[in-house]
């Protein structure tokens, strides 16, 4: 009997804005990776993570969400999204078990189908509705595309991810071990934390701060024998209103971003953790090649 071939390969997370796609890789990882938060356009750059399997080692691009993109920034975060289909193996299309196909589910699946490569249609949400109120949603999808398979799960629950997972193995061609067991993204510590920064900023100012923050690390020391890294960060508006709304009054909103930060950047690193944050002004920074390549988008 032939031994079973080791398969590994790219599987691109595509949807809308805030269905949940970064959501469901830290599921899938069993960790976080992706930011999330409740408003749109989260996710910025294209992430990958790293699923090990005893067979397989899949590995997941987490994207921005595919809209019709007006300024830099958001044209930036959709060719993130667009140029993925290209480069993989499979594509998993979320949708919202709560929410009926519209025009934008419709641009999602016509950019997504030219990729040529099989297109999986994950329903997630799926804690929120009724089993018998996923069929007809199901259907209107199955109407639309010959998805190679329709998977109903719950990235928040975990329900139905390693089922999600097992069908995605057997579209992965054969193939090498990419990265080490041990690792679980490619993205650099300096890069998560500077994430999670920006994530806590965008919860806690709710709808008044829009997507014009950008988080730069400016110092990143280890000191092991003190048990201690010490981060000295800034953060990035666009607007001297909106730094008043960051710091808040008697600097209570930054502190409460720093407190919250600085827990999940522990609970990353096993470390404590000094944080340090600054907030400046960079006016419409989200409009300039040159400073969107100053933060990482380019």
């Amino acid at each position: 009997m032939s031994e079973k071939k080791f398969r590994s390969g790219f599987v691109a997370i595509m949807g809308r804005p805030n269905v949940g796609k970064s959501t469901l890789l830290n599921s899938v990882l069993g960790q976080k990776i992706a930011i999330t938060s409740n408003k749109p356009q989260t996710t910025r750059n294209r992430i990958l993570g790293i699923c090990n399997r005893p067979d397989a080692q899949l590995l997941f691009l987490d994207t921005p969400g595919v809209h019709k993109a007006k300024g830099l920034l958001n044209r930036y975060m959709v060719d993130q999204a667009l140029s993925t289909c290209g480069d993989v193996d499979v594509v998993l299309m979320l949708v919202e078990a709560n929410d009926s196909p519209g025009g934008g589910d419709d641009y999602v699946l016509e950019q997504v189908t030219r990729s040529k490569v099989p297109v999986i249609l994950v329903v997630n949400k799926c804690d929120l509705v009724h089993r018998p109120d996923l069929l007809p949603l199901i259907e209107a999808y199955a109407r639309r595309y010959a998805f190679s398979e329709i998977i109903p799960v719950s990235a928040l629950t975990g329900e139905g991810i390693e089922e999600m997972v097992s069908a995605l193995i057997k579209y992965l061609p054969a193939g090498p071990l990419y990265y080490g067991e041990d690792m679980v993204t490619d993205l650099s510590e300096r890069f998560i934390v500077a994430e999670m920064i920006r994530e806590q900023v965008l919860k806690q100012t709710h709808q008044e701060i829009p997507h014009g923050v950008a988080v730069e690390v400016d110092r990143f020391e280890e000191k092991p024998e003190k048990n201690l890294v010490v981060i000295e960060a800034s953060i990035y508006v666009s607007r001297e209103g909106h730094k008043k709304i960051i710091l808040g009054r008697r600097g209570e909103k930054i502190k409460g971003i720093g407190k919250a930060a600085r827990y999940d950047i522990e609970r990353m690193l096993g470390t404590r953790v000094f944080l340090d944050l600054l907030v400046k002004v960079e006016k419409n920074w989200t409009e300039e090649r040159r400073q969107l390549k100053r933060f990482g988008y380019e």
